[in-house]
């Protein structure tokens, strides 16, 4: 449990133009915060997103919603100019038949969405040239137009590929950690006005959480009728206190968006 006084954690939450983790032209180093190995096909939805924009090269999360959308946060969309995709394989760099990689420049960006104010409506949309193909490594995320199920002490996961202290690289294989939904009213006490009704917090039994470079990734959670995992939400922040603190991630729910996302699919 995190003991805390009232009046010191109030905290920021870090810019969303310093959130995405910026690239050098390396490749990633040889794991989310407190995560563990994924298996292969585990996260058959999981994206792997390179944005690409006038100042260089970032990297993001996401989740493949049908054969020629992926679903991430709007700051992981905003003002690209190209994006690379990786679909079908747990490693960034490897052999790996599984693997698929597209190239597209078409987003769309939840219009309330401005990182220079908030991280409100913090969510985005990639449109692939062209439809793909399903295969058993490669399959869209369940999502449900409303989300009962996320309140407070809800177990939940979060795949990606982000940094796993404040200090290190991406790494290579996709990791995932477990985590638990807190009520909106402690994590408004640690971000105070910046947090927003659509959004979500949840901690671990330490530090685990997102980082840098997780940010777009989906929160899921087990379905509570039938044997399905669904996404609630989508990675957003940390605070300014950094990766490896005890304080709640963020998360933007898709439940309040789920509308917009559905109508990108059908009108654009």
């Amino acid at each position: 449990m995190k003991f805390f006084v009232l009046a010191l954690l109030c905290l920021s939450i870090v810019s969303a133009r310093t959130f995405l983790r910026k690239l050098p032209n390396s490749k990633p180093g040889a794991r989310v915060v407190g995560g563990q190995l994924a298996n292969a096909g585990q996260f058959p939805w999981q994206a792997a997103i390179y944005k690409y924009t006038a100042d260089g090269r970032y990297f993001c999360g996401g989740t493949l919603f049908n054969e020629q959308w992926i679903l991430t946060a709007g700051q992981c969309v905003i003002d690209a100019t190209e994006f690379i995709i990786q679909l079908g394989s747990n490693q960034l760099d490897s052999v790996d038949d599984n693997r698929l990689v597209l190239s597209t420049s078409t987003y769309y960006v939840e219009p309330r969405f401005d990182p220079t104010v908030s991280f409100a409506h913090d969510v985005g949309m990639i449109k692939l040239r062209m439809p793909i193909t399903f295969t058993d490594y490669i399959q869209p995320v369940r999502m449900l137009s409303s989300m009962a199920p996320i309140y407070k002490g809800v177990i939940v996961e979060f795949a990606g590929w982000g940094q796993t202290k404040d200090d290190n690289g991406l790494v290579n294989d996709l990791n995932y950690v477990e985590m638990t939904i807190i009520a909106n009213t402690e994590c408004q006490s640690y971000y105070g006005s910046q947090f927003w009704g659509s959004m979500s917090c949840a901690e671990g039994n330490y530090n685990e959480g997102i980082c840098f470079g997780d940010v777009g990734g989906a929160l899921m959670i087990d379905a509570p009728v039938g044997n399905h995992t669904i996404q609630v939400a989508i990675g957003s922040f940390i605070s300014q206190n950094g990766c490896e603190s005890l304080d709640p991630t963020g998360y933007t729910r898709t439940d309040a968006y789920y509308q917009w996302i559905l109508n990108n699919t059908k009108y654009n």
